[in-house]
C-alpha cells in the first residue's frame, strides 16, 4: 500500500490524482490540502477518509470542521497546516498540485523528511530551484515531474546516459491564440483565452498557455529538473499535443514520449515510477491523426516566452519577479481590469524595476514576490 498526501486536492491535478486513487486499490490518501473549496473537500474527506485535511484560511477550516464533525479527521489551516500535511509520518509521496509560491515551504519540509515529491507546482523550481535540487540530492529524495512535458522528458531520459544529451525539445500546443498576430491579441477576452484546443486545465494555467508564459515557466523548470543549460532547451510548437516532449542525444537520435493529451498518464507514472500501470482512456490513432506538425514559436507576438528566457539567463531573484508579476497580471486579466497584451507588459515592467538578488533565500524569494505585487499595485493605481 502506497500512502500519499496531496497539496491542492480540489484543483485540476488534485482531482485527477484522486481519480487514479479510485482505480488503484494499493494507493491510500492520508492527507489533503486545498484553498477555499470546502464543499468539494468535504466530499473528498467522506470518500477517501484521510487522517488530516488543511484549508488555507482559518474561516474555511472552521467551516470544513463543522461539515465533517462526524468523521475522525484532523482539520488544520494556513502555512502551519500545509507543513503538517506535507510531513505527516505515514505519507511516502507528496503530490504538490497547489498553485503558486505557497508550495515552496511545504516541498522543502517534505524533502527534509525524505518524502518522494510528485511535482506539479512549477513555482517551486522556477523560483527556488537553486535551493530545492541540492536539498533533494542531499536527502536522497526523488523529484518526479507531473507536468506532461517534464514527465515526457523524464521518460525519454530513462535508461540513458544524461551526459550524452544534446538538446531538450519542449513541445507546446500554441494555445488558443496560435497563429494570431499582436494586433489581434489586444481584443482577446478571458473567454477567448480559456478555449484551449487540447487540454482541460485550471483558469490560470490555461491563460498562461495562451500567452506562452506557461512554456517559459516550463523552460525554467526543465533547466533545474534535468540540469541542462538554457541554450540546450528548445521550445517547439506542436498543435496536436501528441508528442509531449523529447530528448535529442549527441548521435542525433531523438527519444520522445507520445500519447493522448491526458494528465492522468504523467500523474500515474509519477505515483508508480518505475512501474507502469494500466490506465483507461483514449489511445493515439495515427490513421485518424494523419499528420503531426511543428512550428517555431513567435516570441515577438508572445513576448512572455522571450521574457522567461531573459529571466532565466539572469537568474537569482528575477525568475521570482517574472512568476509573481505574471500571477498578478493574470489575476487582473481574469477580473477584466487589464487587456491580454498587458500581461507581458506588466511582467517586463516588473523585471525592469527589480534589483536582482543573486542567490536568494526562501525569505528573500517571498520578499521579492511581495515587492512585485506591491509594485504592480502602484502601477495600476
Amino acid at each position: 500500500m502506497k500512502k500519499i498526501a496531496i497539496l491542492g486536492s480540489t484543483g485540476s491535478i488534485g482531482t485527477q490524482t484522486l481519480e487514479i486513487v479510485r482505480n488503484q486499490p494499493d494507493l491510500q490518501v492520508v492527507s489533503l490540502a486545498a484553498g477555499t473549496n470546502t464543499a468539494l473537500m468535504e466530499q473528498q474527506i467522506r470518500e477517501f477518509r484521510p487522517r488530516m485535511a488543511a484549508m488555507w484560511s482559518e474561516e474555511a477550516a472552521a467551516d470544513l470542521a463543522a461539515r465533517v464533525a462526524d468523521i475522525d479527521v484532523k482539520i488544520v489551516s494556513g502555512m502551519d497546516g500545509l507543513l503538517e500535511i506535507s510531513t505527516l509520518e505515514e505519507a511516502e509521496t507528496l503530490v504538490t498540485a497547489i498553485v503558486g509560491m505557497i508550495g515552496i515551504r511545504p516541498t522543502i519540509a517534505a524533502i527534509e523528511q525524505g518524502k518522494t515529491i510528485a511535482l506539479a507546482n512549477k513555482e517551486t523550481l522556477v523560483t527556488a530551484g537553486h535551493l530545492i535540487m541540492p536539498l533533494a540530492k542531499k536527502h536522497g529524495v526523488s523529484i518526479l515531474p507531473v507536468d506532461s512535458e517534464h514527465s515526457a522528458i523524464f521518460q525519454s531520459l530513462h535508461g540513458e546516459n544524461r551526459e550524452r544529451v544534446s538538446k531538450i525539445i519542449l513541445t507546446a500546443s500554441g494555445g488558443p491564440f496560435r497563429g494570431r498576430k499582436k494586433e489581434e491579441l489586444g481584443a482577446m477576452t478571458i473567454e477567448d483565452a480559456l478555449k484551449h484546443p487540447n487540454w482541460s486545465m485550471g483558469k490560470k494555467v490555461t491563460i498562461d498557455s495562451a500567452s506562452l508564459v506557461n512554456k517559459g515557466l516550463e523552460v525554467m523548470e526543465a533547466r533545474w529538473l534535468f540540469d541542462v543549460p538554457l541554450e540546450q532547451i528548445q521550445v517547439v510548437i506542436h498543435p496536436q499535443s501528441i508528442i509531449h516532449s523529447a530528448v535529442e542525444y549527441v548521435d542525433g537520435g531523438i527519444m520522445a514520449q507520445l500519447g493522448m493529451p491526458d494528465m492522468k498518464l504523467p500523474i500515474q507514472y509519477a505515483l508508480f515510477y518505475p512501474d507502469r500501470r494500466a490506465l483507461p482512456g483514449k489511445r493515439v490513432d495515427f490513421f485518424a491523426l494523419g499528420q503531426l506538425t511543428f512550428e517555431e514559436p513567435d516570441t515577438e507576438t508572445f513576448r512572455g516566452l522571450w521574457l522567461a528566457y531573459e529571466a532565466a539567463r539572469t537568474g537569482g531573484s528575477l525568475p521570482t519577479v517574472f512568476n509573481a508579476a505574471n500571477e498578478k497580471a493574470v489575476s487582473l486579466f481574469i477580473q477584466r481590469k487589464i487587456g491580454f497584451l498587458q500581461i507581458p507588459e506588466l511582467i517586463e515592467q516588473s523585471m525592469g524595476h527589480h534589483k536582482v538578488i543573486e542567490n536568494p533565500s526562501v525569505e528573500e524569494i517571498l520578499q521579492a514576490e511581495a515587492e512585485t505585487y506591491e509594485y504592480i499595485k502602484q502601477v495600476m493605481n
